[in-house]
């Protein structure tokens, strides 16, 4: 999925930057020049017999007992590199982008990155980003907003 043509084909405003290759959201967002509060990163887990992204600023990290409270489950664990390219054919592994929609997944996002203005998130690969207004990512996207991550 080309997010960049996505979001043109819905009238989203955006920004899309080429940096050197980047592999964690504290990578990216330090390329960028961006908090790691706005930093977007977008984590695969596996809830019981399902997949949902969870979406978290790169200061922070998931706290599986809040993700299994979020979406109902006895048991979530992070998915692994292979379940991530099965799911997520068409873009670099490591590199996904928030839009668990595009790819029929549920999508959550932690409280604390719904309360920002903008966001900064992978665009498919290790060297391209996209910032964007958080509002338009909620409108396109309509994720749950839940509490999900704690401050690394």
């Amino acid at each position: 999925m080309d997010i960049a043509k996505y979001l043109r084909d819905h009238g989203v405003a955006f920004e899309r930057h080429a940096h050197r290759a980047a592999y964690t959201a504290q990578e990216v967002a330090a390329e960028e020049h961006v908090s790691g509060n706005i930093m977007a990163k977008a984590v695969l887990v596996r809830a019981d017999d399902r997949y949902a992204l969870c979406v978290l600023p790169a200061s922070y990290k998931l706290d599986m007992a809040k993700v299994a409270q979020a979406v109902k489950a006895r048991s979530v664990r992070l998915a692994d590199e292979a379940e991530m390219a099965k799911l997520f054919p068409d873009v670099e592994v490591g590199a996904e982008p928030p839009f668990g929609s595009l790819y029929d997944l549920a999508t959550l996002v932690d409280e604390h990155l719904a309360g920002q203005a903008e966001i900064v998130f992978q665009a498919g690969t290790h060297r391209d980003a996209i910032r964007m207004k958080y509002a338009d990512y909620a409108s396109l996207v309509q994720p749950t907003v839940a509490d999900l991550a704690v401050r690394l």
